[in-house]
């Protein structure tokens, strides 16, 4: 409150900015031409200021992580995402892996008896991947483990799944949460607009039909994440625009749990000439999406994705989970050129890299109930797992 103070009472700001700065501290949502122009004029520390305050409005110091594993079904795909390191597609199958069922439980069971409570799917999109796969993985899934939370598939899968099956997108997410599905992770939101949409991911479902999946989860009950794949060919509004887009949505059912803004890396894929963006432009991205995305409770950075070290740094500017676990084998952003290129982190490591900054580390579950607060826990010699996984689209 001090910082924010100080800064609206600075007779240098711009008079825009302190107009919204004023709206922050209370507690009125900004505008569409507001955000657009957070990010064509509004210095890192003005951001950082306005950030931290909602962030510890929210959420104190409060930060939040979970232990979790991830499956990737398949790393062949029907669709040709431009930006994408980690598909290949159909013709290309020998370069990939396609899992069946039982391959996918037998991975579930090496978890058995360790204290993870989610399990994250997600991948590829091919035809035997079909509504009656995932069915049956899901029961079994939970036929074994009860208390494992599923979250599983993003929209980009589950549209090409309701569409060969004939079922709207209500019918087919009930159907799937009866089977066992619990929540539904953010992934292939990328750009909303269709003039960004249309050249980096021409082929897989639309804006309209991401949102309304999300949607007909949430009238089931059941959470969902999103995310926005920035720091390409889009240009600042069409950022706004995207947020502006989740923004009505949550207004409307609420089932949002977390926004995680996703860096565009560039090795090793179809838009390898297009430069990534500075760590600056990271963080001031993580901030304007805390503050424009007044109604979204959680920020989340993956520390695996944009290095410790930013990870770090972002939890000054609006971020309150940098997610999960241990020991990552997952191959989405190592492929695609992020720093960290073996990620593996204990749970002493990752609590104390939160402790580094003065947060407070407490590990959630999917649902962000309180599994252990950190914050005066004291740990024994530890034997880091050989296995844990870190979820990268989440």
């Amino acid at each position: 409150m001090q910082s924010l103070d100080i800064l609206i009472q600075n007779p240098n700001l711009a008079q825009p900015l302190k107009d919204i700065a004023i709206k922050v501290k209370d507690g009125v949502r900004i505008g569409f031409d507001e955000g657009v122009y957070l990010y064509e004029h509004a210095e890192l520390s003005y951001l950082g200021t306005l950030a931290n305050y909602i962030r510890e409005k929210k959420h104190g110091d409060r930060t939040y992580f979970n232990r979790n594993f991830h499956i990737e079904p398949t790393n062949i795909c029907v669709y040709d995402c431009k930006f994408c390191s980690y598909s290949r597609m159909i013709k290309q199958r020998e370069e990939g892996w396609e899992m069946e069922v039982d391959g996918m439980i037998d991975i579930l069971k090496k978890y058995d008896g360790e204290p993870v409570t989610e399990v994250h799917i997600t991948g590829g999109v091919v035809p035997k991947q079909n509504l009656d796969f995932y069915a049956d993985f899901f029961r079994k899934a939970k036929a074994h483990r009860p208390d494992l939370h599923i979250k599983a598939l993003t929209p980009v899968e589950y549209y090409y799944i309701f569409k060969k099956a004939k079922l709207s997108h209500y019918d087919g997410m009930k159907y799937l949460q009866e089977a066992g599905l619990d929540s539904m992770p953010g992934g292939g939101a990328e750009i909303f607009h269709p003039e960004v949409r249309e050249k980096i991911a021409h082929d897989k479902c639309n804006a309209e039909q991401w949102l309304d999946i999300h949607e007909q989860a949430h009238k089931l009950g059941m959470r969902s994440n999103a995310t926005m794949l920035y720091g390409h060919i889009e240009q600042f509004w069409h950022r706004v625009d995207h947020m502006e887009r989740l923004r009505q949505l949550q207004d409307k059912t609420g089932g949002f749990q977390a926004f995680i803004p996703l860096k565009f890396r560039n090795q090793n894929n179809q838009m390898s000439d297009v430069a990534e963006v500075s760590v600056v432009e990271d963080l001031r991205n993580y901030a304007i999406a805390r503050i424009y995305l007044d109604n979204f409770e959680h920020i989340k950075a993956y520390w695996a994705m944009i290095s410790r070290e930013t990870a770090q740094l972002s939890l000054n500017f609006g971020v309150d989970d940098i997610d999960g676990t241990l020991d990552d084998t997952t191959k989405i952003y190592s492929m695609a050129g992020a720093e960290e290129q073996t990620p593996a982190m204990s749970t002493k490591e990752l609590v104390e890299l939160i402790k580094n900054v003065k947060r407070q580390p407490i590990e959630r579950d999917t649902l962000y109930n309180v599994v252990t607060d950190y914050t005066e826990y004291v740990f024994e010699d530890e034997v880091k797992p050989s296995y844990y996984k870190l979820p990268v689209v989440n």
